[in-house]
């Protein structure tokens, strides 16, 4: 056997093992009429001072900020921001997207958020806030679910780990 050859299975044992845990690890979720593909998440506090190797977590800090010049403009951005990425299988009816969340000074109540899509497309980017006087008095989120809905069918749900 040559000796390139003899190191072969040990090069590609740890391709194929990659390749294997990164698609068991996928955070889709796929229901009976759509998919939920990403729930992207980003908490802003306008006076904590980040230290990151990673440019884009910067980057959407200062997007978020931006135009915000006075402290109490700044102060009325913080709060938690989330941007859903979904699809929908049947694309001619509209689609309510339905973000239920629990904050920290609230205990068990939950606040809801909806927005109706009328021009579902192949893939949809979905954006909720919650800040404001509502991050302000009832605290940071702690646990959120996603449903994705058409005339009462639920059509894809997601949830943070803490939702029950």
């Amino acid at each position: 056997m040559a000796p390139a050859l003899r190191f072969l299975p040990r090069l590609l044992l740890p391709t194929f093992a990659a390749v294997f845990l990164m698609s068991s690890c996928s955070s889709s979720s796929k229901g009976p009429g759509g998919t939920i593909y990403k729930v992207k998440q980003f908490h802003l506090i306008p006076n904590e001072r980040i230290v990151a190797r990673d440019r884009s977590i910067v980057f959407e800090r200062q997007h978020l900020l931006h135009g915000a010049v006075s402290a109490a403009e700044q102060r009325e951005r913080a709060g938690h921001y989330y941007a859903v990425n979904w699809k929908a299988a049947d694309r001619t009816q509209p689609v309510t997207v339905k973000f239920v969340f629990r904050q920290a000074n609230t205990g068990l109540e939950t606040a809801t958020i909806e927005q109706t899509i009328t021009d579902v497309r192949r893939s949809n980017w979905t954006k909720f806030q919650v800040t404001g006087p509502d991050y302000h008095s009832r605290g940071r989120v702690t646990a959120w679910k996603l449903t994705l809905e058409r005339g009462g069918e639920i059509l894809a749900s997601q949830q943070s780990y803490l939702w029950e």
